[in-house]
């Protein structure tokens, strides 16, 4: 039962970044002057959609799932320290702690690893 749980549990981390990165791409030009309105370069669009898109897909199937977390983990932290720190708002309060609950699961994602039900765990068989 328990590799069904750490399957899904990577499906659920995963999946938030996999469509976000797809929605960017959808909305590229509004995401791009969202950014250069945050003091972030619109032209690191293309990084973010990439991290999103491979890294969530890396923690889904897990491959190579601990680095995909890592780099989720800090990418989520800082995304949360740079659009969501005021907490004058409280939606951007919410958001803010909703991204340091997915960073604390990442996080453990990288402790615990990917399970049995992994591209990681067939490649060291």
């Amino acid at each position: 039962m328990n590799k069904f749980i750490e399957l899904i549990g990577r499906i659920l981390l995963g999946h938030i970044f996999l469509l976000a990165g797809i929605n960017k791409i959808d909305a590229y030009h509004g995401t791009q002057g969202y950014m250069d309105a945050m003091g972030v370069p619109g032209s690191l669009l293309p990084l973010v959609i990439a991290l999103e898109i491979g890294a969530g897909l890396a923690v889904i199937v897990g491959f190579k799932t601990r680095w995909a977390a890592y780099a989720l983990a800090a990418f989520t932290l800082v995304s949360a320290l740079i659009f969501h720190s005021n907490f004058a708002d409280q939606m951007q309060t919410i958001m803010f702690m909703k991204n340091l609950s997915i960073t604390g699961g990442l996080l453990l994602l990288t402790v615990h690893s990917s399970g049995v039900l992994s591209l990681d765990s067939k490649l060291k068989a």
